[in-house]
This record gives C-alpha cells, structure tokens and sequence, in this order.
C-alpha cells in the first residue's frame, strides 16, 4: 500500500517528536504556521527553546536531510521563529537554536542533528 506524501511526513514527525521526547525533551508546539513557514516542531531543551525542522528522504542519494535545508528555507525558517517568539514573548529572552531530524529510508531510520544552523547564518 502506497503511503501519500500528507500522510508519510505526519508518521515521520511524529517519531521525530517521540525521539526528542524520549531523549528529554520537552513539547511547546507542533506545526506552527505563519506566513513565511511552518515550524515542525518547537521544544525546549533545559532552558533552550528548539525549533526543529524535519527532513524525510526515501534514500540519500542527493544527499540527506539536512542537506535539502537551503539559505531560503533557513531563513524563512529563522523568520517563522522570530514570529513564534514574538506572539509567545514568555519565551523570547530563552537561549534558542534550530536542529533537524532526519529521516531516511523504510522504515524510516533518525538521525538528530542539534545545532544544525544558526540565525545569523542566513
């Protein structure tokens, strides 16, 4: 049974979340919109907010996840957080930082990346 794209990217976000949670983390938000993107997932690390992108790729071939993470979508990435903490301001003096959760393969295998870019490299 084919899997649609909708469907597949809500299974893998939900392991993600399920990784990161086992690993301690804790949730804020999942698939918060704005105009210019969605943020998968927001969480907080200790006294550090994540924003968390997650990447699925059926083979790395053309390299993988974080790899398909541009200067584009880094910045619409870092200005969809900027939003989140200025709707949310309890939590814009905390430490922040964008890491990826790749996906790959099937069943699909994680691989978190903390850390992965900053604000200031877009």
């Amino acid at each position: 049974m084919k899997i649609d794209r909708r469907t597949r990217g809500a299974t893998v976000e939900a392991a993600a979340r399920a990784h990161l949670l086992a690993a301690g983390l804790a949730d804020i938000a999942t698939n918060a919109r704005y105009r210019p993107g969605e943020l998968d997932l927001v969480m907080r690390d200790g006294d550090t907010l994540v924003f968390v992108e997650v990447r699925y790729r059926r083979d790395a071939s053309f390299g993988g996840g974080a790899a398909s993470i541009d200067l584009r979508k880094r910045r619409k990435l870092v200005m969809a957080a900027q939003l989140f903490l200025a709707m949310h301001p309890t939590w814009a003096q905390q430490p922040c930082r964008f890491d990826v959760v790749e996906a790959e393969g099937e069943p699909p295998r994680l691989r978190w990346l903390r850390d992965a870019f900053r604000a200031d490299d877009t």
